[in-house]
């Protein structure tokens, strides 16, 4: 079966990646392509390796009304522009795969109910890296054991949301397999504020930005005598595509929202 897929962000790091692996793939067709720089182009006029001409759009409901037969949309732009393009593409009965963070609760909880009541699958991935998802998985295997614990999350420079969907994912796994405690002395004092890192159910969370990074964390577990470290590294973004290509395939068959890649792993 052919699956017909739009990209919402084809000119961002994420997105060229997407477009290459959507090129590549035999079972997959690039009907259209969302950005709102290039509205009317078509797509091998950005891309010359792309021999066909995929239109481009800056209205995601314009996309989704002139593509009818479109299955997936692959979403990878930015939070404020990523909400009304996923909520777009479930009123036209599109399957979201959306790769961009920084959804509130409320929201996800909206895409959830309209998912469910069109009977379709949205998923929501926060790291769309295999080993990733694995260090999560371990990360909460391990927090049965070990409850005192960090997260160092590191991104590139351009990155807008901190903390990290991954590590806000990774506390809520660790959350699950621990009790809520507070870390660190009772009588601890910031002199300086935020130097302990945000708070999620008394794990602390620490956000690096800096230019040459791409997608990076560890989990740090302790305990007396001894310190357990968890780490995923991903150096480039190609690292991110098998995710892509098992989500779009997966999102065909799954009812209502899914939330990060290890609950079909």
């Amino acid at each position: 079966m052919t699956i017909n897929v739009v990209i919402a962000g084809p000119r961002g790091k994420m997105g060229s990646e997407a477009v290459k692996m959507v090129e590549n793939e035999t079972n997959f067709r690039l009907v259209a392509c969302i950005d709102h720089k290039n509205n009317g182009r078509t797509l091998d006029a950005i891309f010359p390796e792309v021999e066909r001409s995929i239109p481009i759009y800056d209205d995601a409901t314009k996309c989704f009304e002139n593509h009818k037969d479109a299955d997936v949309l692959i979403e990878l732009s930015v939070p404020q522009a990523g909400y009304k393009h996923t909520r777009s593409a479930l009123e036209h009965h599109v399957r979201p795969v959306v790769g961009t963070t920084g959804f509130t609760e409320v929201q996800l909880k909206e895409l959830d109910e309209f998912a469910q009541q069109n009977n379709m699958g949205c998923m929501i991935i926060p790291n769309f890296a295999l080993g990733a998802v694995l260090m999560m998985k371990f990360a909460k295997m391990a927090a049965t054991y070990f409850p005192d614990v960090d997260i160092i999350e590191k991104h590139h420079d351009q990155k807008l949301d901190a903390p990290s969907g991954t590590a806000i994912k990774t506390a809520e796994l660790i959350s699950e397999s621990r009790k809520v405690k507070t870390q660190g002395h009772p009588k601890e004092e910031e002199t300086i504020p935020g130097a302990r890192g945000a708070d999620l159910d008394g794990i602390k969370l620490h956000s690096v930005r800096l230019p040459g990074l791409v997608a990076h964390q560890e989990v740090i577990f302790g305990s007396p005598g001894q310190t357990l470290t968890i780490k995923h590294d991903s150096m480039d973004r190609s690292s991110f595509m098998d995710g892509v290509k098992l989500c779009v395939n997966k999102v065909m068959e799954v009812k209502g929202l899914i939330y990060g890649l290890d609950t079909i792993l």
